[in-house]
């Protein structure tokens, strides 16, 4: 099988902590080179120290937030013009959760630019690399929602699903240039997404964290929580030379808890 991305340069968003951090890590391990991506320099730099490094490797770290998708425009260019991308991860922090009815309208908004807007403003950056080089990796960091709308997060349900219906569309129109454009979905994964929908729950609910651990976890087969590197070793693989004939899917990273069959 082959899985080697020696020679290719991945930039991954969100990458200080989390998904972001594991799916750079794995990059890395299978010989990419790696530019990280979030607001936070100082994590970000550490981040990068961790990182494998073998002969002609090169990582970078970059600080910008989505959700100012102008200075995000300039940063992808600088990024680029260094060196063309080839894999992007596009990953970014859910929207706070409430139901759909009470949201404002301008959180509506917020959540589009940060995870649609943003994602497209990235793809448009990184084509022309991709396209030369007849080899390009698109993945979408989103949530088990596209397929099943998850209570109490009016917000991300909807732009989740924007997210989807916009890279089910590239997909088909990148294609034929050797570019990929897939969706992984983390189900309930130790992250400091979830650390916050418990102390929600918990503080919402006046229940211990054991019992809202154990009513989260009733749904899931596997009976525990996922780990960000469970995660990271799907998306890794969707940007390998292995993985050149997936393209338009949705794939649940979420011990069994979607039920759905499409």
């Amino acid at each position: 099988m082959q899985l080697n991305l020696t020679g290719r340069h991945a930039l991954v968003c969100g990458a200080s902590q989390g998904i972001g951090r594991a799916t750079a890590m794995e990059l890395a391990l299978l010989g990419a080179s790696v530019t990280l991506l979030s607001r936070s320099a100082d994590a970000l730099q550490a981040v990068a120290h961790e990182l494998p490094r073998d002969a002609g490797q090169q990582h970078h770290v970059v600080v910008a937030d989505t959700l100012n998708t102008g200075h995000l425009a300039s940063v992808a260019i600088d990024v680029v013009r260094r060196s063309p991308v080839h894999i992007l991860i596009n990953n970014s922090g859910g929207p706070p959760g409430g139901p759909a009815s009470t949201a404002e309208p301008d959180a509506y908004l917020a959540a589009f630019r940060q995870h649609l807007i943003a994602g497209q403003t990235l793809v448009q950056a990184c084509l022309p690399g991709m396209r030369e080089a007849r080899y390009g990796r698109i993945v979408n960091i989103i949530s088990t929602s596209v397929k099943e709308p998850l209570a109490n997060l009016g917000v991300s349900n909807t732009v989740r699903a924007a997210v989807a219906g916009w890279a089910k569309t590239l997909s088909g129109e990148l294609a034929a240039d050797g570019i990929t454009v897939n969706n992984v979905l983390p189900g309930y994964t130790r992250t400091a997404r979830l650390d916050n929908i418990l102390a929600t729950t918990i503080q919402r609910t006046g229940k211990s964290q054991a019992e809202v651990e154990q009513g989260m976890l009733a749904g899931v087969p596997a009976a525990r929580f996922g780990e960000a590197a469970e995660v990271a070793a799907v998306a890794a693989f969707l940007c390998t030379p292995a993985a050149a004939y997936v393209n338009g899917v949705s794939i649940p990273v979420d011990g069994g808890r979607t039920r759905s069959l499409s």
